[in-house]
């Protein structure tokens, strides 16, 4: 049975007040995606929606929630009307898709923000908007292995104190490979058991370290 981050009694209000609270900052508080996401993340705001706090994912709506990352971030909080609309924005489904993936895979939002930044998941509004989400849980999972595949590469190289040429030359594993790797646009866990072998021997892991998930 897999298990999730929260009750899924909880999951359809997170995933309405998130999106209610992005549509809100970005559509009527006119601020940047971006900006206002990244003041969810540091505010604390996101570590409640990510255990399933039910005082803000039940017992407030998405402009309340959206105030509250203002004062928490220490900014002025402006005296407009709570607006939640019928027409779903691109905004709102960002919130939406985003707290069922931390739900579904039980990552943080931080995670997935490094991985697929929030102005990334508002481009895929279209088509994803129309289809199944389990299609944008299956785009999710590449990209977040794609971010963990590069990332730990990068960190035993850097542990190693090696640059990208010293490892290839080191370990004979071609340097435009270890750039591909690196970037997530090859996986590893792929590659021939010859060539991780070299790279493991030169990193001084195992080759199962390079392609543990």
């Amino acid at each position: 049975m897999q298990l999730h981050a929260y009750d899924e009694d909880y999951l359809p209000l997170a995933q309405r007040v998130l999106g209610d609270m992005l549509d809100y900052a970005v559509n009527t508080l006119d601020y940047d995606l971006q900006d206002f996401y990244t003041m969810f993340l540091i505010s604390g705001m996101a570590a409640q929606f990510e255990i399933g706090n039910c005082a803000f994912v039940a017992g407030k709506n998405g402009c309340e929630i959206a105030k509250e990352v203002l004062r928490l971030s220490g900014l002025s909080v402006p005296d407009v009307e709570d607006l939640m609309y019928l027409d779903k924005s691109p905004e709102y489904w960002t919130g939406w898709v985003l707290a069922y993936y931390q739900w579904y895979r039980v990552e943080n939002f931080k995670q997935i923000q490094n991985a697929v930044p929030v102005t990334e998941v508002c481009g895929m509004y279209d088509p994803l908007h129309e289809a199944d989400i389990s299609k944008f849980v299956e785009i999710m999972d590449e990209r977040m292995q794609k971010a963990r595949q590069e990332s730990r590469l990068k960190r035993l190289r850097a542990y190693a104190k090696l640059s990208q040429r010293e490892l290839a030359a080191q370990s004979g594993v071609p340097l435009r490979q270890i750039q591909l790797f690196e970037q997530g646009e090859r996986d590893i866990g792929k590659t021939q058991a010859r060539t991780l072998q070299k790279l493991a021997r030169v990193l001084h892991v195992s080759a199962e370290t390079l392609t543990d998930s």
